[in-house]
C-alpha cells in the first residue's frame, strides 16, 4: 500500500477542485473604455496601388490644452495634422475619446458635461470637414475598426456606419464592445458571454465561457476569461499566427491587429504575438505602457514614464519611432471622480490645474491559479482590487450563494491546514525587529504585486522614477534630511512646485558571503515596510496623519512620496533644542494642544479607519510638525490592520504566518506586547503615554537620571511622582511652573499619562478616551486664557475623570 500524499499536496488538490467549482470573482480591467489613441488607415485614390497608409492618432498635449492630432507612422518628415470643427483650431478640444478605422477618424466628448457628441472625419476625402454622427447620453465605451464605430449608451450597443445593421436584440445589455473588420463583438452583462454580429469567421466561432476583456482586429478577436487566460477566435490562419501563450496572468489591455495580438499585462509591460513580427523592439521590451492599440501590423502604446506615443511594427519608419512627445493616457475627468487615483502628472496634460486629471483605472485582476505555469513575481501574483461599482455588483450577484459557501469551505480548509502544519514551527523571535526568514521573500513580492496591480487610492499618484531622481538630484546626500522605517528621507521639489519628502528604501549591499543573509533580511524589511505604508496610508485621510502623495516601484526601487513637514519631528524640538523653545513647546497650553492633535490622529486609526489600524511604533520622532505646527503621525512601516486583512496588504509589515512578531522602539514598546506578543490597540496607547511623559518632563524615553550609571525609562522615573501628586518634581525645567489654573490641566494630563502606561492593557484608556481627556484639559486652559474663572465647587478636572478605561 502506497503512503498517503503529503498534506500540502492534498491541500493544493482540494483548492484546485474548489477553484473549478467556484465561479471566480476576480476580474481584469481594460485600461480605458474611452481610448485616447487610435490607428487609422487611409488610401490614396491617385496611387496606382491600394496599399493602406497608417496614421497614429491621439489626444496630444499642447501647452495647457490638448488637441486631436494624427501623424504618419511611416513618413517621419510628414507634419502631424490637427483635426477640429467649426471655427476652432483644435487647441481647446472638447473630446474625451478617439477611435479610427479604414478611412476615418472619429472623436467623442465631452464626458464631464453631457450631452456627448461624436464627430466623423473622412480621411480619404479630405482633412478638415467633419460630420456629427451622434449627440446624446454619455457613451460608457466606444470602439472603432473596419469602416464602423460602436459604443455603449448605458448597456445598450449602438453602431454607426456599420454594414451589419442594428444589433439584432437590443434588449441585451453589454459591458464591453469591440469592433473588427466587418464585425462587432460585445460582452453580455452579468454572464460575461461573448456575442458577435456581422460577417466573417469571428462571428461563427464565438467561444463559450465567461470573459472580462475584449478586443477585435481585422480578422480575429480575443478575450480574457475569468482565470486570466487570453483566448482568440476567428480566421484560422490569423488565430494560428497570433495565438498568445496560454497562461493565467493579470491582464490590463488586449490589442488586436491583422494576425497580431498584443497584451498589456498587469505590471504594464507588453507582449505581442507572433513574437518575431509584432514584439516591441529591445529598447521598449521592458518598458511600462499605459494604453495600447493595434491595426494592421502596427502597434502603438503610451509610455508610462513620459506619456509619449511609441509605435512599432511593419511599416513603421525605422521599425519603431516616437510619434508624439506627450499624449493623454486616458480621458480627462474631474479629479474628485477618480475613485482609484490619478495618473502622475496627468493634471498638467489636462490643463495644468489639479481639478482635472486622468483617472487611474480600477479593476480586479485574475487570481494565481493553483497549477498555472510560473513566469515572474508580478505576473503570477494573486491580487484583489476595485472595479467599477456596477460591474462589482453584477459579479457578486452572479456568483450566488453557492460560490460563497464554497469559498467559506476553502477558507476553513486553509486555516485548518495552516494551524495544524505550522504549529510546530519555531517560536516567534523576541527581537524588536525580527529578521525575516527566507520564505518571506516571495511573500513580500506577492503582496507588493497584489497591491500595485489593483491601482492606488484616490489620493495617491504613481510617480515615474525619472521624475523623482531629478527632484532629488539623483538622491544626492545634500538632499537627505533623515531616515524612516525602511530607508532614507530626501527633501525635494516637484515640477508642479510641491515640496515633498521622498522615502527611498536603501539598496546597499556590502557584498560577500558573510553579509548576504543580513542584506537579504534588510531588503525584505524595507519591502515589507514599503507595502505596509502604501497599503495603509492609501486607505486613510486625516489632518493629523502625514499624507501620502504617491509612490514609485519602477526598476526595483521602492519609494514613497509624502507631504513635506517643514518643522521636523517632535523629538528634535523636545530633545535637541535648548532655548528658545519652539512655539508648540513654549507654554504648557501649547504642549497640551500638540498632544491633542497627535492623539486625534491615532484615534482616527483605531476608531474610524476601515479596518482599524495599529501603528506599533508611536514615538516622538514619528510625530511631525507642519508649517502651522500641527502635529501629524507618520511612519507606518510597522503598522498592522487590526483585523489582519490579508487582501489589502495591511499585514505587510509582518510575515504571513506571524502577524504579531514584536516590533517597535525600545522605551516606547508596550511591555505586555513585548512579553506575551499580545497586540491590541492598547499597545499604541502605552506608546502615546510615553510621549505624554516626554512632553511633561522634557526627558527622553530612555536616558540617564541624576548621574546614574544605567539608563532608565521615563515611565519608571515620572509615574511614581505623578501617583504621589508630586508632578512638579518631573515637569520640564525649561518652562516656568504652570500657573495655578494651568497646573490643574497639566496634572490632569499627568494622571492620563500614568493611566496610559499601566502594565495591563485592560487598565489603559482607549484613544477615544485619551482624546476626551486632552480636549477637557485644553478647554480648561482656554477658559482661563479667555478670562474665565474656575468658580467654586468641585474642580472641573478631577483624577476620577481619567479612570474610564475599558477591558479588551
Amino acid at each position: 500500500m502506497s503512503p498517503p500524499p503529503p498534506p500540502h499536496r492534498l491541500l493544493l488538490a482540494l483548492l484546485a477542485v474548489l477553484l473549478l467549482l467556484s465561479p471566480p470573482l476576480l476580474l481584469a480591467s481594460s485600461s480605458f473604455p474611452l481610448p485616447t489613441i487610435a490607428i487609422a488607415a487611409t488610401t490614396n485614390s491617385s496611387s496606382p496601388t491600394t496599399q493602406k497608409h497608417l496614421l497614429a492618432c491621439a489626444l496630444v498635449a499642447s501647452g495647457a490644452a490638448y488637441r486631436v492630432s494624427c501623424a504618419s507612422v511611416s513618413n517621419r518628415s510628414a507634419a502631424p495634422h490637427v483635426y477640429s470643427y467649426g471655427s476652432g483650431d483644435g487647441t481647446s478640444s472638447p473630446f474625451s475619446a478617439v477611435v479610427a478605422g479604414d478611412g476615418y477618424l472619429c472623436s467623442a466628448g465631452p464626458t464631464s458635461s453631457p450631452p456627448m457628441s461624436m464627430r466623423w472625419w473622412d480621411l480619404n476625402e479630405g482633412h478638415d470637414e467633419s460630420k456629427r454622427v451622434y449627440r446624446g447620453e454619455v457613451l460608457s465605451a466606444v470602439s472603432g475598426g473596419g469602416e464602423s464605430v460602436c459604443g455603449l449608451v448605458g448597456e445598450t450597443m449602438q453602431c454607426w456606419r456599420c454594414p451589419w445593421g442594428q444589433v439584432p436584440d437590443r434588449r441585451v445589455g453589454f459591458s464591453a464592445v469591440a469592433v473588427g473588420g466587418g464585425f462587432v463583438c460585445g460582452l453580455v452583462v452579468r454572464s460575461g458571454e461573448v456575442r458577435c454580429y456581422g460577417g466573417g469567421e469571428a462571428v461563427g466561432r464565438v467561444p463559450m465561457g465567461r470573459y472580462m476583456l475584449l478586443a477585435a482586429g481585422e480578422r480575429h478577436a480575443c478575450a480574457v476569461d475569468y482565470g486570466g487566460v487570453v483566448g482568440c477566435w476567428g480566421d484560422a490562419a490569423a488565430v494560428a499566427a497570433a495565438a498568445p501563450v496560454r497562461m493565467s496572468r493579470a491582464v490590463s489591455t488586449v490589442a488586436v491587429g491583422d494576425a497580431i495580438t498584443c497584451v498589456l499585462w498587469g505590471n504594464w509591460t507588453v507582449s505581442c504575438w507572433p513574437e518575431g513580427e509584432a514584439s516591441p523592439p529591445p529598447a521598449l521590451a521592458q518598458k511600462q505602457f499605459v494604453a495600447l492599440e493595434a491595426k494592421g501590423k502596427v502597434v502603438c502604446g503610451v509610455l508610462m514614464s513620459d506619456y509619449s506615443l511609441q509605435c512599432w511594427g511593419g511599416g513603421v519608419a525605422g521599425g519603431a519611432r516616437k510619434v508624439f512627445d506627450r499624449v493623454l493616457p486616458g480621458p480627462c475627468a474631474p479629479s474628485k471622480s477618480c475613485s482609484c487615483g490619478v495618473w502622475s502628472g496627468s493634471a498638467e496634460l489636462c490643463g495644468g490645474g489639479s481639478d482635472v486629471s486622468v483617472c487611474y483605472p480600477c479593476g480586479y485582476t485574475p487570481p494565481q491559479m493553483a497549477l498555472a505555469p510560473a513566469s515572474n513575481s508580478s505576473s503570477t501574483s494573486q491580487s484583489k482590487g476595485k472595479h467599477r461599482p456596477s460591474n462589482l455588483v453584477i459579479a457578486l450577484i452572479s456568483a450566488g450563494a453557492g460560490s460563497g459557501l464554497v469559498a467559506l469551505l476553502a477558507a476553513v480548509v486553509v486555516v485548518y491546514y495552516l494551524r495544524r502544519h505550522r504549529g510546530s514551527s519555531s517560536p516567534v523571535s523576541g527581537r524588536i525587529h525580527a529578521e525575516p526568514t527566507g520564505p518571506a521573500v516571495p511573500r513580500v513580492e506577492r503582496r507588493l504585486s497584489a497591491l500595485l496591480s489593483k491601482g492606488p487610492n484616490t489620493t495617491v499618484e504613481q510617480f515615474p522614477l525619472a521624475a523623482l531622481r531629478a527632484a532629488t538630484e539623483f538622491f544626492s546626500p545634500a538632499q537627505r534630511i533623515g531616515s524612516g522605517s525602511f530607508g532614507a528621507v530626501y527633501r525635494a521639489s516637484l515640477p508642479d512646485g510641491r515640496e515633498v519628502a521622498i522615502k527611498r528604501a536603501e539598496r546597499r549591499d556590502t557584498g560577500g558571503p558573510s553579509s548576504s543573509s543580513a542584506a537579504a533580511a534588510r531588503r525584505i524589511d524595507h519591502e515589507a515596510a514599503f507595502v505596509s505604508e502604501l497599503a495603509l496610508l492609501s486607505r486613510v485621510n486625516h489632518k493629523n496623519l502625514v499624507r501620502l502623495l504617491g509612490f514609485c516601484a519602477d526598476g526595483g526601487e521602492r519609494i514613497l512620496v509624502y507631504e513635506f513637514m517643514p518643522n521636523g519631528t517632535l523629538h528634535d524640538h523636545l530633545h535637541k533644542r535648548s532655548t528658545p523653545l519652539s512655539p508648540p513647546l513654549a507654554s504648557w497650553p501649547a504642549r497640551l494642544r500638540l498632544a491633542l492633535g497627535a492623539a486625534r490622529g491615532i484615534e482616527y486609526m483605531h476608531t474610524y479607519a476601515v479596518p482599524p489600524i495599529i501603528h506599533r511604533d508611536i514615538k516622538s520622532s514619528n510625530i511631525l510638525l507642519d508649517a502651522c505646527w500641527t502635529a501629524k503621525v507618520s511612519d507606518f512601516g510597522l503598522s498592522l490592520l487590526n483585523n489582519l486583512d490579508d487582501a489589502g496588504g495591511g499585514n505587510a509589515g509582518a510575515g504571513d504566518d506571524d502577524p504579531c512578531v514584536t516590533a517597535g522602539t525600545v522605551g516606547y514598546m508596550d511591555p505586555e506586547y513585548y512579553r506575551l506578543q499580545h497586540l491590541t490597540d492598547k499597545s499604541d496607547v502605552y506608546s502615546f503615554g510615553v510621549v505624554l511623559l516626554e512632553l511633561l518632563s522634557g526627558c527622553k524615553a530612555i536616558q540617564k537620571y541624576d548621574g546614574s550609571g544605567s539608563p532608565k525609562n521615563v515611565v519608571d522615573i515620572a509615574v511614581p511622582h505623578i501617583e504621589c501628586d508630586r508632578l512638579h518634581r518631573v515637569l520640564d525645567a525649561r518652562l516656568p511652573l504652570p500657573t495655578p489654573w494651568e497646573m490643574e490641566a497639566v496634572a490632569y494630563v499627568g494622571y492620563l499619562a500614568a493611566d496610559c502606561v499601566r502594565l495591563a492593557g485592560r487598565d489603559r484608556p482607549t484613544m477615544s478616551e485619551v482624546v476626551g481627556v486632552l480636549e477637557r484639559a485644553v478647554a480648561a486652559c482656554d477658559e482661563y486664557e479667555d478670562g474665565g474663572g474656575g468658580g467654586g465647587g468641585e474642580p472641573a478636572l478631577s483624577r476620577s475623570c481619567t479612570d474610564g478605561s475599558t477591558a479588551t
